[in-house]
């Protein structure tokens, strides 16, 4: 009963707000990020920390610099989240802009599929809307945790799923994308690719922005099961509420790759993303928490 409300109270608030034009919800974005930067505080030791390490060239300056912008962006992706709600497909058309798209397409005709790596970075949550520039019948897919909540779980898959996009659970992804392939039905799976993995899902170690990082490799494992190829979404934030993605060709031949090179690929080509306009990656999550040491302990005990 308690989860049921929580849900109609949060529905009904973000579409009270998702109503309001991108100008009155940046207005609003601006009073949060104050609010969560100087008074909330919101993670601010995580930030600070992440960016240090990340960018010891930067000055104090320039790294409070990031970091203030880096509150504003997280606030303007809550805000463009909601209206999500409410846009129309030529109004999402027209904020995430795809390009390099004939390679893109061709590789899902020549293959029967292609897998998306996706970085936390500017509006990430808009590239579903490429399931409206896919051939009629051909499928979007996006690889999803589900919430505990349920009535919210089916809230935000509504929001991912508004342009077309299929929203599948982490835990079935392999099985799914198997029937759908023996089936001959053509698809595109996104898979955010950048979090702090799991103990049993951290396999790939790597130096990335200054730190020893581990990665998922889950992506590469299913690229090699399928022999898809793997483009990497390079996001740009052109400004609030606009968003370029250009679908960068990593492999079209996953199998003849060696262990751990696409993975590594994708990590080169994020980092590259994030020096290249540091703010607009997701600085707040806690993504160097686990250690060698800790990993390799989880894994020689099962």
């Amino acid at each position: 009963m308690i989860s049921r409300l929580v849900y109609y109270l949060t529905y009904a608030g973000m579409w009270i707000l998702a109503q309001l034009p991108f100008s009155a919800l940046y207005v609003l974005s601006d009073i949060l990020a104050f609010l969560a930067h100087r008074v909330v505080k919101y993670r601010l030791k995580v930030v600070r920390t992440n960016l240090k390490r990340s960018f010891p060239e930067k000055s104090e300056e320039e790294l409070k610099e990031i970091e203030r912008k880096f509150y504003h962006y997280i606030c303007d992706y809550l805000v463009e989240e909601v209206k999500t709600l409410t846009m129309s497909k030529e109004e999402i058309e027209h904020r995430m802009v795809f390009v390099k798209l004939d390679s893109f397409l061709d590789m899902i005709d020549k293959h029967g599929g292609v897998i998306m790596l996706v970085p936390h970075y500017a509006n990430f949550e808009w590239i579903t809307r490429v399931a409206t520039i896919l051939k009629p019948g051909d499928l979007g897919l996006q690889v999803y945790k589900p919430l505990h909540n349920k009535y919210l779980d089916e809230m935000f898959k509504g929001i991912r799923a508004r342009f077309g996009a299929v929203n599948i659970p982490k835990h079935s992804t392999a099985k799914e994308i198997i029937k759908l392939y023996r089936s001959k039905q053509h698809f595109v799976l996104g898979l955010i690719s950048d979090q702090s993995p799991n103990l049993n899902e951290a396999h790939y170690w790597t130096t990335f922005l200054n730190q020893d990082t581990v990665f998922m490799d889950g992506a590469e494992r299913l690229a090699k099961m399928m022999n898809f190829p793997v483009f990497y979404c390079d996001l740009t934030r052109k400004s609030r509420g606009y968003c370029q993605t250009d679908f960068e060709l990593i492999t079209e031949t996953p199998k003849q790759t060696t262990d751990g090179e696409i993975t590594e690929e994708f990590a080169r080509r994020l980092e590259q993303t994030i020096r290249r306009d540091p703010p607009y990656w997701f600085w707040s999550h806690r993504r160097w928490k686990l250690t060698r040491e800790q990993v390799a302990k989880f894994h020689k005990q099962l």
